[in-house]
């Protein structure tokens, strides 16, 4: 089993020590005593099945050229981010600080509860919701979930197709939730 210490700590700020900060321009306070409560898991890539380009770096802190590709232009005017970006190599960006609300749910719901983004953190995997994902990833992702977790009172690990049910797919049947149950050990949290 792997330990939140073993890999990542959140610190004071709501930074995680080691990993590359891209400051997105995409987020912003949450609500004032607002608990960060739940993960949720996605999946992106950019274009759909292309990995290890700087797309997503890109979207994130809105200098993505809709111009460099067909599924780009849609993209254009969107304001989205997260909080950690997971690659299939395992190597993990932060774009927002864990204190501050990354634009990652959209129109979403949890258990009767609305504005997701404000009592969450948002991961993404890059990847598609239709494909496998990777060792590293589950890897990386197993200990800044254990880490988060030690740090807020999380009480629940969902995918966004949970809390945007219709509207999103991700992170899909290619991500095997009992394995992330089983390498951390919080089955009782996770959809």
């Amino acid at each position: 089993m792997i330990r939140a210490a073993d890999h990542f700590a959140v610190d004071d700020e709501g930074r995680i020590g080691g990993l590359p900060f891209i400051a997105s321009p995409n987020c912003d306070a949450r609500p004032p005593g607002m608990a960060i409560e739940l993960l949720v898991i996605h999946a992106i890539s950019l274009p759909r099945g292309i990995y290890q380009g700087d797309a997503v770096e890109r979207l994130f802190t809105n200098t993505l050229d809709p111009a460099a590709h067909t599924e780009f232009a849609p993209l254009a005017r969107l304001r989205v981010s997260a909080h950690f970006f997971i690659r299939r190599d395992g190597r993990t960006l932060q774009f927002v600080r864990t204190l501050d609300r990354a634009w990652h749910a959209g129109v979403s719901c949890w258990r009767g509860r609305r504005q997701c983004n404000d009592f969450s953190i948002g991961i993404e995997l890059e990847g598609c919701d239709d494909q496998p994902f990777a060792e590293a990833q589950y890897a990386v992702l197993a200990g800044l979930t254990l880490a988060l977790a030690a740090r807020y009172p999380i009480e629940a690990i969902v995918g966004h197709a949970d809390i945007a049910p219709g509207r999103k797919t991700d992170p899909g049947r290619g991500f095997d939730w009992r394995r992330l149950a089983a390498t951390t050990g919080l089955t009782g949290f996770i959809a």
